[in-house]
């Protein structure tokens, strides 16, 4: 899972059918656990372009998005509808999402 900007997520969520943009702070315990589900995941689903960025370094993001916390994963499919995951509760739940 590469770091992304701001405007990487932009492009890409609007050029590919699925995108996933997984926001995250550095000494967030939670956080720690959700990065390990997302490495498992992109292993399995190396189709769905995921990236990830610590949410200090795109303020813009999280306003225009309303991040309520981290760690949150922002699906978008067809560059239009967007689905915010607060939860992970596992590798499968994640699939789930992205399928």
């Amino acid at each position: 899972m590469n770091e992304w900007t701001y405007s990487e997520w932009k492009e890409l969520a609007d050029r590919e059918e699925l995108t996933a943009f997984y926001l995250y702070t550095p000494l967030c315990g939670t956080c720690a656990v959700a990065s390990k589900i997302l490495n498992v995941v992109t292993e399995l689903k190396p189709d769905v372009p995921i990236g990830k960025a610590n949410l200090n370094y795109v303020e813009e993001l999280a306003a225009e998005y309303q991040i309520e916390s981290v760690p949150c994963l922002l699906i978008k499919r067809k560059g239009k509808s967007l689905e915010k995951v607060y939860a992970f509760q596992s590798v499968q739940n994640i699939l789930e999402k992205l399928s």
